[in-house]
């Protein structure tokens, strides 16, 4: 099967956060029959990624996506399975490893691991980290990590774990390359190191403005070119709301957009979201995908003249958005946005196919 000049799917983190507008605040058990929902029905209309990304929060319950990933892997056969992200520094990358070389087998060759160091520090006093070292960590931990995806037996030895002797790491993926993405939110280091590895770069856009993540962009095709890669698969991640009209979309998905933010990045100083500057970042040149199926055909479009990338993935099932409405909004991007997109980057060629043996 040819490669479709764009990837489009989606990615949550299970959130179970009170809704704004009734007080109701769903259970992780609810929430993890509605996630395995969202993926039975992302395959259903023809997307192609689903992912879910490791937390250790209050509000957030997928503290391993692997485990998640394994239960989609049984209702699902075709869909590509990723975590978004895997917190590296914190992690056992042999441990990581093997859970993801398991959904490869449960998948049939369908897993991915993208690595991070993810937004916030909650995992390093758990697993007995200093958040301090994260950088350093994660390093380490990302050389091991690419070292296990080569023939065993492996040898190697660090700073922060023992050391591996001629160590046999099983089970071992179906793929003869578990596929790793580095997870960069706009360190223009990260990007660099990520393209001089010859990894593939998912950027997050979760604020701001495009433009934003020009500089990690261009690092991860300076790095590549260092190293003597051609250009690597780049996949742009950002929040984002399908309705059928725009103003619908905006009426039904500001107040759990706002209740999402206003909770999370509150911690962190963020001023309160205002309906103004929501809307402000849905405009021509916001990084927000929100709106009618047109409208959001236009965002990603335009996105996709600024970096070129070759994978886009969808938060839509964040904070307290209602089942129903995700479920709607991951409808219309299958049926209507995702054909669409690829019908207008063929139209024009300016479908960027990846790299071969990368990642």
């Amino acid at each position: 099967m040819s490669q479709p000049p764009m990837e489009i799917g989606l990615y949550g983190f299970g959130e179970t956060l009170a809704d704004p507008t009734t007080g109701v605040t769903t259970s992780p058990q609810q929430r993890m029959a509605e996630v395995l929902e969202e993926v039975e029905l992302a395959e259903q209309v023809g997307l192609d990624v689903f992912g879910v990304g490791e937390h250790h929060r209050p509000e957030m319950f997928v503290s391993n996506p692997a485990v998640v990933l394994a239960a989609a892997a049984a209702r699902t056969r075709r869909i590509r399975l990723t975590s978004a992200v895997s917190v590296l520094g914190s992690a056992d990358p042999v441990r990581l490893f093997q859970d993801f070389a398991l959904l490869d087998l449960l998948s049939d060759g369908r897993a991915e691991v993208m690595v991070g160091r993810g937004a916030f520090a909650e995992s390093f006093p758990l697993f007995g980290r200093d958040v301090r070292e994260s950088d350093v960590l994660f390093v380490e931990n990302l050389e091991l990590l690419l070292r296990l995806r080569e023939d065993p037996p492996v040898t190697w030895s660090g700073r922060f774990r023992p050391a591996l002797d001629d160590a046999a790491v099983h089970p071992r993926a179906v793929q003869d390359r578990l596929p790793v993405w580095v997870g960069v939110g706009g360190t223009p280091s990260s990007a660099l190191r990520a393209g001089r590895l010859g990894l593939p770069m998912a950027l997050a856009l979760i604020g701001g403005r495009p433009g934003h993540g020009l500089a990690p962009l261009a690092a991860h095709r300076e790095g590549a070119r260092q190293a003597g890669f051609d250009p690597l698969p780049v996949g742009i991640n950002t929040h984002g709301f399908v309705a059928p009209t725009s103003q619908g979309a905006a009426d039904e998905f500001f107040p759990h957009y706002a209740g999402y933010l206003n909770t999370v990045f509150g911690e962190r100083g963020m001023p309160p979201l205002t309906r103004e500057r929501f809307g402000a970042s849905i405009a021509d040149h916001g990084v927000l995908v929100a709106g009618s199926p047109a409208q959001v055909v236009e965002t990603i479009l335009r996105h996709h003249e600024l970096f070129g990338h070759t994978r886009y993935l969808m938060q839509t099932s964040i904070g307290s958005v209602p089942h129903r409405l995700v479920m709607r909004s991951i409808e219309l991007l299958g049926t209507e946005v995702a054909p669409a997109v690829r019908a207008e980057l063929r139209r024009h060629g300016r479908g960027v196919e990846p790299a071969p043996s990368v990642g």
